[in-house]
């Protein structure tokens, strides 16, 4: 390094820390014996660096070597920041200072989303999508623009030679896009220049070439050293290439590898540099996926040969063996160049301390590396690095480490719309976007920050409880839209004084029903969100930044104008939720640290864990340019999309520097199997087979899954519960006796053990709800409320339930229902007498209950017991074997009294089903009958029925209720059933295996 107090140079001062010396420590281990000074340490070096996440690093660095030398303390450099506008970093105050007044100053980025918006939705007239797809039309349109801007792109480029001789061999989707682009941004630029303002791209490109303008005219007489910076726009190259050849100023680049080869360096492609000066400055044979891609071209934007860069002359306290760095330069040669691998001995392939670890889920991989990361924190002092771009994945991993007490920090955060204060606000967003449906509304009031303070109006614990009540009785279709509906539920679940409280609270939400300015909406949910919850709302990290969101974007909102449906708040919110990534606090345990890709570089420990390695995560898909075609892109000298894959390379080149590397992967996701990542695939390709086999870590995921399984499994056997007599004493229903006799363990859940099936909130019709909805609509019309269409029609309006579900079975059930008003005066002689009757009786001193739909008499005085089915009614078979005892159980309660003055002998027995019957007039509709008669070949015969029917009864009661059989599930297989208490009773554990064990 040059002499720091030496004259002024022509020649740069540019140095390439290798990846297996660790960059931060590195980095600090150099900076100090070099330019620290008695008395005042590092105080009169400017560090420039490429990110906030950065310096903190390098702080980190410094009080590492603090320990290691004994010192007691330092002064540590000042640390500037360029800032890298897809980490919405801005710039530090030394490149950014009141000196540069002249400047104007950069328009908001939110201001900017919304005026762009407003432009858009002027542009496309009547072909204006909602706000969510034109705030993110809007969103593309401002990082396009910004990605022109920060390569010096200028809007008259746009309609330059080299862009207008490429429209006619463009698709013509490509060719509007184009125009609306150069249409959309004039109007922009208009719209600046009336606000006296410039974008942020812009002004940080003048910035930095007022500061190297600056240096160069006269250098600062403290040193100046930019480390890390691998952005290689046009303005940065050109500071670097001044702060490199200042007296006193050096560039410090990381993992550029000066080992590679010339023609391999020379396979990367132009990278910015034209061999004429009409080319384009990038070539289709360009290799923009390397990880050496982007380094290559910050050195030519800077003008400076990869020769003369020389190696950083210090490692850090977490280096690997040099042989690291030559083998993770062979690893990622070019697609030309890995052909040398072919003449590769072993011990150049060998990736020495580097393991791969394969698992089969995403759930296995997270507990394999929550367990290598406990092992290596037994040894003192070892610092363990998770590197991941998979924030699931990172937080599957803290919840496993949580296990021993180990809380590890994922620097990468969440999404703000995951964090509880977000969630909140989109679940507000919500219950105003469906008209308060069940399953927002009860998400939103049980919300944990609901009621959570100790302030105004009801506690947490009455909350709750009402909710639940609430909660049970709402369960079902959706209810009519709106809170009104919601009063007469809230009565049933006895919570009607709570539910006052909650609706008034909300009311204001569902009040906004037409488009409304979005600074108005977002008032209304902040009220909404204060009353519910108070100061927990903004009392964490998370309600701290979401508070920065609204304020913003209310303010932002408010001056612009920008109005919406209220009923696309809730999208609108979600994405740009999303956008807000929450960093926890620190407290976490000092010697782990989950990082993403952006907050892993510079950072070093002694073992670094590579998780989600899959095509797809990392690295990331990299989808085309949505507004410019990659044609158009090349020819205005912008990067090519694939630009991305190959700083994510380089991301994990820099992580495989570590002494200890664990590369890992699952083999499926969430969406089914996965992938393995390229860069992956080109470790095991590396290795070979008999070398690939030594590195891989197979104990780990063998330990993980071992962890969770028993030591000995003791498999379920068939239950038969035995209830003392005390606890057989129930009632039986005349459906609930079916159960009886074909799986006892169903009645013993339902009727002993009182275990009800609730339905979901917002459920579909079930074939059982239609069924009851049918009923309804016959014992009215039966009671004479009016016309048997408009009964139905009246109690299908208040069904609610989704439009294909109700178009789909109404024209059905309206045709059923047809076919039973005209079937019901078929037969001469013939009176319906009783309706949805409920009756009783005590047989054998049991209560026998149950409803009966419709009981007819007949011309010879007795009477026939009819029972309506909206599908298929049970089979004479079923019948026959005691399975269906429903019309016979009615007939004997008939013949003892159960129905009141309605008593006497029932001689029919029969089922009216509403399902589909090719010889109905209308379609639908069919009368059958658990009798033997006729040409029917099942069933029972007439005269034997009722005494059959007495007989299947007595049996049940004598065994069951009044006896001591166990209950046993699933005594007769073959019997019609539900599956309601197939879980409770475990049946797949014990279903087809025989006494001893095996399957049978």
């Amino acid at each position: 390094m040059a002499d720091p107090a030496g004259p002024a140079r022509t020649s740069p001062d540019v140095y390439s820390i290798a990846a297996h010396r660790g960059f931060a420590d590195a980095l600090v281990a150099g900076l100090d014996p070099r330019y620290s000074e008695e008395g005042l340490g590092l105080a009169r070096l400017t560090l420039l660096l490429p990110s906030s996440r950065a310096a903190r690093t390098v702080t980190e660095a410094f009080i590492r070597l603090m320990g290691t030398g004994g010192q007691a303390g330092m002064l540590l450099p000042r640390m500037a920041v360029v800032g890298d506008l897809d980490l919405d970093d801005t710039l530090g105050p030394l490149l950014d200072p009141l000196g540069f007044a002249n400047i104007p100053p950069a328009v908001d980025a939110t201001e900017r989303l919304f005026v762009l918006a407003d432009i858009l939705r002027r542009e496309m007239g009547k072909d204006a999508p909602p706000a969510p797809a034109i705030l993110k039309l809007a969103r593309d349109f401002g990082q396009t623009m910004d990605r022109l801007l920060v390569e010096e792109v200028t809007p008259d480029e746009l309609l330059s030679d080299r862009v207008l001789t490429l429209f006619g061999d463009l698709a013509g989707h490509w060719q509007d896009s184009l125009h609306r682009f150069a249409t959309v941004q004039r109007h922009w630029l208009a719209e600046l220049e009336r606000r006296g303002a410039m974008d942020a791209a812009t002004r940080r490109n003048l910035l930095f070439d007022g500061a190297a303008k600056a240096w160069n005219a006269n250098p600062p007489e403290t040193p100046i050293v930019a480390a890390g910076v691998t952005s290689a726009s046009p303005s940065l190259a050109r500071l670097l290439k001044v702060v490199s050849e200042l007296p006193q100023g050096a560039v410090i680049l990381p993992d550029l590898d000066l080992t590679m080869h010339s023609d391999v360096w020379d396979e990367l492609g132009r990278a910015g540099a034209r061999p004429e000066p009409d080319d384009t400055p990038f070539a289709k044979d360009d290799a923009p996926t390397h990880p050496q891609y982007h380094l290559k071209l910050l050195l030519n934007r800077m003008g400076i040969a990869r020769g003369e860069v020389r190696p950083w002359h210090r490692k850090g306290m977490t280096a690997a063996p040099p042989e690291r760095s030559h083998a993770i330069g062979a690893l990622l040669l070019p697609p030309k160049a890995s052909t040398r691998w072919i003449d590769l001995p072993a011990e150049k392939r060998r990736l020495s301390g580097v393991r791969l670890m394969e698992s089969a889920a995403p759930e296995e991989e997270a507990q394999a590396i929550a367990l290598l990361a406990r092992e290596a924190l037994e040894t003192s002092e070892r610092r363990v690095a998770i590197v991941t771009p998979d924030r699931g994945l990172a937080r599957r991993i803290v919840h496993h480490l949580r296990r021993w007490n180990i809380e590890a920090d994922d620097s990468a955060g969440r999404e703000l719309s995951q964090t509880p204060a977000g969630r909140l606000l989109l679940l507000l967003a919500e219950v105003l976007a469906e008209d308060a449906a069940p399953v927002p509304l009860v998400a939103l009031l049980g919300h944990p920050l609901v009621r959570r303070g100790d302030g105004e109006g009801t506690s947490r614990g009455d909350h709750l409880r009402a909710l639940r009540a609430f909660d049970k009785e709402l369960r079902g279709p959706r209810p009519a839209a709106g809170l009104e509906p919601l009063s007469a539920i809230a009565a049933k679940a006895g919570v009607a004084e709570w539910w006052q409280e909650m609706s008034a609270i909300l009311a204001p939400l569902l009040d906004m029903t037409e488009a409304t300015p979005l600074a108005d909406s977002l008032d209304a949910l902040v009220a909404v969100g204060e009353a519910l919850c108070g100061e927990a709302l903004w009392a964490l990290e998370d309600g701290r930044a979401l508070s920065f969101f609204i304020e913003d974007w209310r303010m932002r909102a408010r001056e612009t104008g920008f109005a919406l449906d209220p009923r696309d708040l809730h999208t609108v919110l979600q994405d740009a939720l999303a956008q807000i990534a929450v960093r926890p606090p620190y407290g976490g345990h000092p010697r782990i640290a989950i990082y993403g890709l952006l907050e892993a570089r510079m950072s070093r420990a002694d073992m670094v864990i590579c998780a989600g390695l899959n095509e797809g995560s990392w690295p990331a898909r990299s989808g085309a340019e949505p507004l410019l075609a990659p044609a158009v892109l090349r020819a205005l000298g912008v990067p090519a999309a694939e630009f991305r894959i190959g700083l994510a390379a380089h991301d994990l080149a820099g992580a495989l520097g570590a002494p200890e590397v664990v590369l890992s992967r699952s083999q499926r996701d969430a969406d089914g199997p996965a992938i393995a990542s390229r860069f992956w695939l080109r470790v095991k390709a590396l290795l070979g087979g008999d070398l690939g086999a030594s590195h891989a870590e197979v104990a780990m995921p063998v330990l993980a899954a071992a962890l969770d399984r028993p030591n000995q499994t003791i498999p379920a056997t068939q239950p038969h519960p035995m209830p003392s007599a005390e606890q057989r004493k129930v009632s039986v229903s005349v459906t609930a006796l079916d159960r009886l006799r074909s799986d006892p363990y169903q009645f013993y859940a339902s009727q002993i053990m009182g275990l009800r099936d609730w339905d979901g909130l917002d459920a579909e019709p079930t074939p059982a709800w239609q069924g009851e909805l049918a009923h309804d609509i016959l014992e009215r019309w039966h009671k004479g409320e009016g016309d048997l269409r408009d009964i139905a029609l009246r109690q299908l309006d208040q069904m609610n339930a989704h439009p294909l579900t109700r178009h789909l079975w109404q024209p059905r059930l309206l045709r059923a229902l047809e076919w039973v008003e005209d079937a019901i005066g078929w037969e001469e002689g013939r009176e319906p007498v009783l309706f949805e009757e409920k009756g009783e009786i005590t047989h054998k001193g049991v209560t026998i209950n149950g409803r009966i739909d419709r009981l007819d008499r007949l011309a010879d005085g007795s009477f026939a017991v009819v029972d309506y089915k909206t599908g298929r009614p049970p089979s004479g078979s079923q019948v026959e074997a005691g399975y269906a005892l429903q019309l016979g159980t009615l007939g004997i309660m008939l013949e003892e009294g159960g129905f009141g003055a309605r008593n006497g002998k029932a001689s029919a027995f029969e089922y009216w089903s509403l399902g589909r019957y090719k010889d109905s007039e209308t379609g639908f509709g069919y009368i059958d009958t658990p009798l033997k008669i006729g040409r029917k070949r099942s069933g029972i015969a007439p005269e034997d029925f009722m005494p059959q029917a007495r007989k299947f009864l007595d049996e049940a009661l004598d065994q069951y209720i009044l006896g001591s059989d166990p209950f046993t599930a699933r005594l007769n297989p073959d019997a019609p059933g539900y599956d309601t208490y197939d879980q409770l009773m475990r049946l797949e554990e014990w279903l087809g295996r025989d006494a001893d064990g095996g399957a049978s």
